[in-house]
């Protein structure tokens, strides 16, 4: 996420963790100096976020959070350690409505009054008709407020900056505004400005009056409420793109019922513990990880999954706290409690991820950082140069302003914070997990997708899938398919295998009752005996056949299961995993993303070939080994393919971390999904190609912005200081900028 630091040698393998709420940045150039002063802290590695205003700071345990903060100060803005969440009230019969924010609030309030306040100047300067005698002192009155009061947040900031020798775009508007609002001052008061029946026109590029009779009081006071109105519609637009955040970390219950002494008691959530045993009605929501002892419901995950039907759970299956209890009552035994449940871990790959930044914001971060100070000197020489080439201060004025009012950075530093806020929050609310801005750049370059068969392609259920009775020698005793199904089921259900399992359901739902076993044992790696109805069974692989003397016919099928009994082979039993309902859809999608599907399984060649074609993937790679899937993803990547790797077991890990892009299913393991990049909360397979569109998607708003804000400001640039752009128009487009790239981001919030 960050770049690395070294860290001291003594400390190399200790690294602390500090996330700060940063107060007091106004645009990027803001975060890229708080950004710059932490990292050169020793062994300090920090990340700062404009648009989520926090900062993620890795360092030496020596380095202390006060020490960090003391730094943030230093460089003129505030810092804290984010509060820990309070626990809730016990009872909680209404959830309240969010807090409002007091500071849009405060920003609403200086908005409206400096709009009714300059909305009369502009009027007045803009339109002729309508300036009677001694109307310039009317607009002196009523602009002052708007510059010195609604400006003030500017000016602070711009003293602030000041006394720490740096430059921002408050700066620029200080400076702009202020320098505006003085030569009025200076005209009206010294000049000929203040002369009744003073008259003044409107241009649209730069005024070429007399310098003692011109005033730029429009200017001044509709520089300062358009910004004002890009900061309320920008703060506004940034709250909605945390919105998705917001909810999925609100969408835990409140309080909950815990059984203590055999009676109900309600406590609030961050009271219960691992093991508690607590009751959740129909309608309400489970309250934390969990394991069914009681009752059978069906179980909304919508919020948390996206998943809009309901799932069946019954005693002995899991549950999700944040998900709603539709129909029965249901005791549940707590497994995982505060930050370690699914929908806190959720929440901070979340966060984590919208605080990270992609390598292009990096570049936009170094842009904006020494942009301020190069537009000053540009607006000096502006400046200078018009004086020399007209001789005409006015115009030499009016292009100066206009160079520093139209050059905000902050559409730079707003164009990949609030696409990723956006978009990782809209993967929340669908059940996809992007773990890092980075992800976003492998998804674009992904050409083949390799998918783990058992768990990923498959349910990872076995089957009964073909019976099989030998004839001519073998079957000389008239050897059906009920009686070989009979005496296999019935060894068989006496063993924990899985595969075991799968034989013994399959024989009792097509033979009904079987036989209970006299005698049994099970031989490790090879199989099943014993005795069933007076017979030695055995049922296993070839090779516990060939260990009894056994004759195996030729031609059975690999991976097979054997059957044989009183020293004869009578048949065979295939098993196999089931293929998911939703698998061939999920596969028809990736390739309609251009992507090229590969089959990766440690099954029999057979077995994996039948459910690629069921599924309809021609590349399959079968008979792997854990540890060799890895280097499967390994040498796809030298034969200069980009690869997407999904699975969901312990032995998917390392290929998941070797891949350019790891996408783990949420229904499998912490290793798998600690190593992968996306995480897919559903186990469908369509999600994974639903995650690759959003992660495209989110990559090439990202890029819209920046191309839109770098673009605005190489083309806005050479017009003021060529004196094509009156300072007030600059500072309209400036604020629409801002506004421009957070209305895109928004746009990812329909993405279905």
């Amino acid at each position: 996420m960050t770049s690395s630091t070294t860290a001291h040698p003594a400390d190399s393998t200790a690294v602390a963790v500090t996330e700060l709420t940063i107060g007091g940045m106004t645009c990027a150039s803001c975060a890229a100096r708080v950004e710059k002063k932490l990292n050169r802290i020793d062994g300090v590695t920090a990340t700062v976020n404009y648009a989520t205003e926090k900062a993620r700071i890795e360092h030496p345990p020596e380095v202390g959070v006060d020490a960090l903060i003391a730094t943030v100060v230093r460089t003129g803005y505030t810092a804290e350690e984010p509060p820990p969440p309070e626990p809730e009230p016990a009872a909680a019969p209404e959830e309240p409505e969010p807090a409002p924010d007091p500071g849009l609030a405060s920003l609403r309030q200086r908005l409206t009054v400096s709009a009714l306040l300059s909305a009369p100047v502009v009027l007045l300067a803009m339109v002729p008709g309508l300036q009677f005698d001694n109307w310039q002192w009317l607009s002196l009155t009523l602009a002052a407020p708007v510059v010195v009061w609604g400006g003030l947040p500017f000016h602070r900031a711009a003293w602030t900056n000041l006394r720490h020798g740096a430059a921002t775009m408050d700066t620029l508007v200080s400076v702009g505004t202020l320098a505006a609002f003085g030569w009025s001052l200076w005209a009206l008061f010294l000049g000929d400005a203040g002369m009744p029946g003073m008259r003044h026109g409107f241009d649209l590029t730069v005024d070429r009056s007399a310098a003692s009779s011109a005033i730029y009081l429009e200017v001044a006071a509709g520089v300062v409420t358009f910004i004002l109105l890009g900061r309320y519609l920008e703060a506004r637009a940034k709250r909605k793109a945390g919105a998705a955040l917001r909810a999925l970390m609100e969408l835990g219950a409140k309080d909950v019922a815990v059984l203590r002494g055999g009676a109900e008691v309600r406590v609030p959530v961050a009271a219960l513990r691992t093991g508690d045993l607590f009751v959740v009605r129909p309608g309400e929501k489970i309250a934390t990880d969990g394991t069914v002892t009681e009752g059978a419901s069906a179980v909304d995950a919508s919020l948390l999954t996206g998943e809009s039907l309901p799932l069946d759970v019954t005693a002995g299956g899991d549950v999700t706290g944040g998900c709603v209890n539709v129909s029965g009552r249901l005791v549940v035994r707590a497994t995982r409690v505060g930050a370690d449940t699914q929908l806190a871990r959720m929440a901070k790959l979340v966060e984590d991820a919208q605080n990270g930044k992609a390598e292009v914001q990096r570049l936009a971060d170094r842009i904006s950082a020494v942009f301020v100070p190069v537009v000053l000197l540009l607006a000096l020489g502006t400046l200078v140069a018009w004086l020399l080439l007209t001789d005409d201060p006015t115009a030499s004025f009016t292009a100066a302003v206009a160079v520093l009012i139209i050059a905000c950075p902050c559409a730079l530093g707003l164009a990949t914070p609030t696409a990723l806020m956006v978009g990782t929050g809209r993967g929340a609310q669908l059940g996809i997990l992007i773990k890092g801005p980075e992800v976003l750049e492998s998804t674009r370059r992904v050409d083949t997708i390799v998918l783990d068969k058992t768990g990923t392609v498959t349910t990872g259920r076995m089957r009964l899938a073909g019976v099989r009775v030998y004839g001519g020698k073998y079957g000389t005793d008239a050897t059906d398919e009920t009686e070989l199904l009979r005496l296999a089921g019935a060894l068989e259900h006496s063993s924990e295998h899985p595969v075991a399992r799968a034989v013994a359901a399959g024989a009792a739902e097509r033979c009904g009752e079987l036989p209970v076993p006299k005698a049994f044992e099970n031989v490790p790696g090879l199989g099943v005996r014993g005795s069933v109805d007076g017979r030695l069974v055995l049922v296993g692989r070839a090779a516990l056949l060939a260990a009894e003397g056994v004759e195996v016919p030729s031609g059975a099928e690999p991976g097979a299961v054997h059957v044989a009994w009183d020293g004869v082979a009578r048949g065979t039993l295939t098993v196999a995993d089931t293929v998911k309902d939703t698998s061939a859809e999920a596969v028809a999608r990736l390739r309609g993303l251009g992507l090229r599907p590969v089959l990766l399984t440690g099954d029999h060649t057979a077995v994996a070939e039948a459910v690629a074609a069921e599924v309809g993937i021609d590349e399959v790679i079968a008979e792997v080994l854990p540890e060799e899937k890895a280097e499967v993803v390994r040498r796809l990547q030298a034969e200069g393919r980009t690869v997407a790797m999904v699975g969901d077991g312990v032995n998917d890990a390392a290929a998941l971390a070797t891949a350019d892009l790891g996408l783990a299913m949420g229904t499998g393991t912490d290793a798998a999904i600690e190593a992968s990049d996306l995480t897919l909360v559903r186990g469908d397979l369509r999600v994974a190609a639903d995650a690759i569109r959003l992660a495209r998607r989110t990559l090439a708003t990202i890029k819209g912005n920046l191309g839109w804000a770098f673009g605005y400001n190489v083309a806005a640039l050479p017009l003021a200081a060529a004196g094509l752009l009156n300072p007030m128009i600059a500072g309209l487009a400036m604020a629409f900028s801002s506004v421009f790239v957070v209305s895109n981001s928004l746009r990812l919030r329909r993405f279905t």
